[in-house]
């Protein structure tokens, strides 16, 4: 909600909590093109994730960051689909995911063809990401590493 959006205090005292899970099986440059992936659709997808643009004093622009943070955590790559599915099971929970099939594919086409031929227990993770009220997105990623 616009009243929940303040800049000005720690992330921490922020109600919502932006996550994003990644597949602790993949390589440094996969594990990157899955965060920017899912980090692009919450960015564009809850409103006020991202906080206004600034300016130096320069008066050079820049973008406008997630004012609220967004934290990257690993799990093992079986564990991703558990947590996406317990999350996509809420109506309080954004889920935007990456499955391992789009970094298979060079054709959008062909990742939504092959995707629509997968039942859940098939469909792999590269990454999920999650924003939603901090104690239930910390329920679900308890105990879960930061990238490093």
């Amino acid at each position: 909600m616009p009243e929940e959006i303040r800049p000005g205090e720690p992330t921490r005292s922020a109600r919502l909590k932006w996550v994003i899970v990644v597949s602790a099986d993949l390589p440094a440059g996969r594990i990157a093109n899955a965060v920017a992936c899912v980090a692009a659709v919450a960015g564009d997808d809850v409103f006020g994730m991202l906080g206004e643009p600034a300016v130096d004093a320069s008066g050079s622009p820049h973008a406008g960051l997630p004012w609220a943070g967004c934290s990257i955590v690993v799990a093992p790559a079986d564990r991703l689909a558990s947590i996406r599915a317990r999350a996509a099971a809420r109506d309080d929970v954004h889920v935007a995911d990456m499955p391992t099939l789009a970094q298979e594919t060079r054709v959008y086409a062909e990742y939504l063809e092959g995707l629509s031929g997968l039942e859940p227990p098939a469909v792999t993770y590269a990454a999920v990401g999650l924003v939603g009220e901090r104690k239930r997105i910390d329920r679900l990623v308890g105990g879960l590493a930061l990238l490093g």
